[in-house]
């Protein structure tokens, strides 16, 4: 028994998609294939393909709390990855269960908008996110037309990223990594804004000539919760999955799945 090996686990809480390209197929698979052992609870089903969103059934929350007590009771996380959460009662039951079970290393991707521009979260629930789970997370991961949503005004160059990012930090106080991926630029620049020492951290990239990009939110923050889980600090994981979703995509670009935004290419490094 002295020999039992312990994974490094993580735990997902998000919308299942249909197409297998974002939300928890995304998840579980970014997650294994950065090292991790993947869990899920999962708040809607979606029908969903490459073209778009045709239809969101919410988990009933009474039964989404039993899918968390089931594996927080069961399982030590190291780190939990918080997705498409689709109404106000779905925010408070997992603020209530990341509290009961003190969940550390919380990446919350603020899921509001599909790929597609179809709309993930109920308009009213907005503000619940805001004032009670963002503040909960460790990392806060916004794309543009989220980060606009969250801050009530538009994001119009990557030079205004910097600011943003604090402005993001400083109104939910917590880390901020914020993403430049809807940009045009042929460089793109993540920025981070660590709360905690005021540092802002530039991540650069060459951009990828591809319309295979579905799922690359839920990938990168669920890449982001592995490697915090296999302690690593909070710049070299952010580092390590902005890698590892830069090889993924331009892996996946020659790929052809379905008529619309393809996926990344998440297990580019096993076949």
């Amino acid at each position: 028994m002295e020999n039992i090996k312990q994974y490094k686990k993580v735990l997902t809480i998000a919308g299942s998609d249909s197409g297998g390209g974002a939300g928890i197929q995304a998840d579980i698979k970014s997650i294994s294939a950065t090292g991790c052992y993947a869990a899920s609870a999962i708040t809607a089903l979606t029908a969903q393909n490459t073209l778009g969103v045709h239809g969101i059934h919410p988990v009933p929350v009474d039964f989404l709390a039993q899918q968390l007590d089931a594996v927080f009771t069961d399982i030590n996380f190291d780190a939990v990855k918080i997705g498409m959460l689709h109404s106000t009662e779905v925010i408070l039951t997992v603020k209530k269960a990341l509290l009961k079970y003190h969940a550390k290393n919380i990446v919350l991707d603020p899921v509001m908008v599909a790929t597609s521009g179809d709309p993930l979260l109920q308009e009213e629930a907005i503000s619940s996110l805001k004032n009670e789970l963002l503040p909960l997370a460790n990392l806060i991961t916004p794309n543009l037309p989220e980060a606009s949503l969250l801050l009530g005004k538009p994001i119009t160059s990557q030079n205004s990223l910097a600011d943003a990012a604090q402005e993001l930090a400083e109104n939910f106080k917590t880390n901020i990594l914020l993403k430049a991926g809807h940009f045009n630029d042929a460089t793109l620049t993540d920025v981070l804004y660590n709360y905690n020492t005021g540092n802002t951290i530039f991540y650069e990239n060459t951009r990828i000539d591809t319309q295979n990009t579905h799922g690359t939110g839920c990938t990168l923050s669920s890449a982001i919760a592995s490697f915090l889980a296999q302690e690593n600090d909070m710049t070299t994981a952010i580092q390590k999955a902005i890698t590892y979703l830069h090889q993924a995509l331009h892996y996946g670009k020659d790929y052809q799945l379905g008529k619309g935004h393809g996926p990344v290419h998440h297990f580019y490094n096993c076949w």
